[in-house]
Parts: structure tokens; C-alpha cells; sequence
């Protein structure tokens, strides 16, 4: 990396040191899809599935040399929130919370561990509705997780007697002094519509309000446990993803914003957020005692696209594992990361997007400081 990005990275990181945590958390509990999987798809005694492109290098080569059922190159954002979920100092300390050896956030699937410092639920291919409201659209076979949320809440109460007792007044203590991190959820509901043929933007529109309304009621149902702290990102700008692009071209230059990003999908990112936005400050009038925080997980995603070298990065819309190469953003569907006859680039520390729907380490690591700092979190979660 240059010079220059480097020093771009240092200050980004440091512009969030001296924020103190606003309480050492007991532990960090994850909600999620594959932006947040940290190996739940992969656990058990079946572990991945050999037909699953996540189990083939180069995934996992960039930090753990090794694929570990992460959708990236190495850590996603909770990995790197888990940093601070015991600091008491500030944000530096996330940059050597490897060194210290500090665990990162297990996938509630694992056997054998303690998971007292936290789990996380999220799997991906996770959706916020149900496969019975799909089925009941007809868009079922565009669904293929068995973890809706409501499933993840599930897995959560039945993890709950060995994280903190069966004494419910005593959970509810500790509970309260934790992290809870619900989402992002809503792109896998969309993306039921949005690849079912026959289906489209319209169609996933029209459910927006049901999938919000089904987040918000999760949060409170967290909250009803004991939670007290918890962040609720929105979804990612979809139409600045490559499989969006590639897969759904327009001849129409009036399509694409100033970026180059598809306006309809964004639009439908954007509607989602707005309603989501709406929902937490709602429930912020509902639960007075309780810190709500909305993660923007769309406009620092935007802000990386339009300027990756204020991030440290060079590339936003290229993809750095796939076809070899091929059209504008090296994607391919037929040669994705993982398959054959794709290869990842040589240096992901530059690049935003790691294969073509998922994002890199170095993406996610700088998306976490934006969280903690404030500065695409409202409020931050060290504030």
C-alpha cells in the first residue's frame, strides 16, 4: 500500500480514538445474513457444503489463510466490533486486539464453546420474513436459509440458561449489559423478488413496510429479554454491487447515478432505510432506557464508492476475486470467487468489494470504525 494510504488509514482509525466506551460490555450478540457470518452455515458435524464457493480459496486467505465460512478475504464487522466489546479505553485498542488475544465472535452453532462473551446467530442467505411469506408470494425458491430472524431470536433463547443462568431477573442484568448488533437484514427478502424471474423492483418494494416492521419487532423482543444496548444497521447500497450491475445492465445512461450505480436498486435500499430509520426512533420513544443505534451502512458504502482513497482504497465497483479479469467489474456469475477459472487480486487491502456482493476486510475493518466513532452510526457506539 502507498505511502499515502496508509497515513489516509492511521488517521482514519485515530480520528475515533479517545471516544470512551460508554460501559464495558458483557458480551456481543450478532444478528444476521452473510455480511455478519461468522460460520454458522459451516458448523455441525456436515460442516460446508463442498458446492458452497465460500469453501474454496482464496476465502479467509487475507487473515486466517484459510476459509472459515466467512463471505471475505478475512474478518467481517462484528469480528472487528468484537474488539471493543470489553474495551474500557478507546478505539486503538481494537487495532491490537489480536495481539492480546481476545476471541472473536463464535458462530452459535459451534459446540464446545463458551459462549459467555457472545454469539453470533447470523447465517447467511438469512432473511428477516419467513419462508412462509415467500412461499406465499411465490418467490420460495429464491429462499434457501433455514435462519429467518425469527429463527435467530430462537437460537438465541435456547443459547440464553448457558450464557446467564436460568434466573430470569439476573439474565435480564446482564443482558443489559451487552452489545446487540440486528442486522444488516432486508437484502436476501429483496433479492427473493428481485432474482425470481417474472419478479422485480416493484415486487420487493411492495413488501418493504412487512420486512421492517418484522425487524423492529425482533428488537423489541431483544429489548423485552433484557437488551438495553443495540445497534440496527440498515441495508447496503445494492445497486453499487457488481452481481446487480452485471446481471442487470441498462442501456440507459439515466439509470446510473454520478458513481455509476444502478438508481432503481438504490432507490429500493433507500426506502427500506428510511422506514428502518422511522422504526428505531419509534421504538426510542417506546423503551426511554434503552440505546438504539442506527448503523448507515448505505451511505458509508456510497461515500466508499464515490471516494475510495479517503478510505484507504483504490477500487469501488471492481471486484478483486473473480472472472480473471473479465468486463468492467471482474465479475462474472458463471466464474465467481471460489469456482474455477476465478482468482482473487493480489492486493484486497485496496479494494471495497471482495466478490462481487460481498465486502473485503480492509472494507469492513474501516466500516467498523465508522460505527464506533459516530460517524455512519447515530449515535456511536462509543459515544
Amino acid at each position: 500500500m502507498a505511502r499515502a494510504s496508509v497515513l489516509i488509514v492511521f488517521l482514519l482509525l485515530l480520528s475515533v480514538a479517545g471516544h470512551v466506551c460508554s460501559q464495558s460490555y458483557n458480551a456481543m450478540f450478532s444478528f444476521g445474513d452473510s455480511i455478519s457470518d461468522t460460520g454458522n452455515l459451516c458448523t455441525g458435524p456436515a460442516g460446508c457444503p463442498s458446492t458452497l464457493d465460500i469453501v474454496h480459496s482464496p476465502y479467509g486467505s487475507t487473515h486466517f489463510g484459510h476459509p472459515t465460512g466467512r463471505c471475505t478475504d478475512g474478518r467481517v464487522v462484528v469480528d472487528f466490533l468484537g474488539a471493543c466489546v470489553s474495551c474500557v479505553t478507546t478505539n486503538l485498542f481494537l487495532i491490537h486486539a489480536e495481539r492480546l488475544g481476545l476471541p472473536l465472535l463464535p458462530p452459535s452453532k459451534a459446540s464446545g464453546v463458551d459462549f459467555k462473551k457472545g454469539a453470533n446467530m447470523a447465517i447467511i442467505g438469512a432473511t428477516a420474513m419467513d419462508l412462509e411469506f415467500f412461499n406465499s408470494r411465490g418467490l420460495g425458491r429464491g429462499v434457501w436459509s433455514g435462519g429467518s430472524l425469527g429463527i435467530q431470536i430462537q437460537w438465541f433463547r435456547q443459547l440464553m440458561p448457558s450464557i446467564c443462568g436460568t434466573d430470569a431477573a439476573g439474565c435480564k442484568s446482564y443482558l443489559s449489559k451487552s452489545l446487540f448488533i440486528v442486522g444488516e437484514f432486508g437484502g436476501n427478502d429483496y433479492n427473493a423478488a428481485l432474482f425470481h424471474p417474472g419478479s422485480g423492483i416493484a415486487e420487493a418494494r411492495s413488501y418493504v413496510p412487512q420486512v421492517v416492521d418484522r425487524i423492529a419487532s425482533a428488537v423489541e423482543t431483544l429489548i423485552g429479554l433484557g437488551a438495553t444496548e443495540v445497534v440496527v444497521p440498515g441495508v447496503l447500497p445494492i445497486g453499487c454491487f457488481p452481481v446487480y450491475l452485471t446481471l442487470s445492465p441498462s442501456s440507459n445512461k439515466g439509470d446510473y447515478d454520478e458513481a455509476g450505480c444502478l438508481r432503481g436498486l438504490n432507490d429500493l435500499s433507500s426506502y427500506h432505510n428510511e422506514l428502518l430509520k422511522r422504526a428505531v426512533s419509534s421504538l426510542r420513544s417506546k423503551h426511554a432506557g434503552v440505546r438504539l443505534m442506527y448503523a448507515d451502512f448505505y451511505a458509508q458504502v456510497v461515500d466508499m464508492v464515490r471516494s475510495p482513497e479517503t478510505f484507504g482504497l483504490r477500487y469501488g465497483l471492481r471486484v478483486c476475486c473473480g472472472a480473471g479479469g473479465q468486463g468492467s467489474y471482474n465479475y462474472n456469475n458463471d466464474a465467481r470467487c471460489g469456482m474455477a477459472g476465478a482468482s482473487a487480486c493480489g492486493d484486497p487491502e485496496n479494494y471495497l468489494v471482495w466478490d462481487g456482493i460481498h465486502l473485503t476486510d480492509a472494507a469492513y475493518r474501516s466500516i467498523a470504525g465508522g460505527w464506533l466513532s459516530g460517524t455512519y452510526c447515530s449515535p456511536g457506539i462509543l459515544h
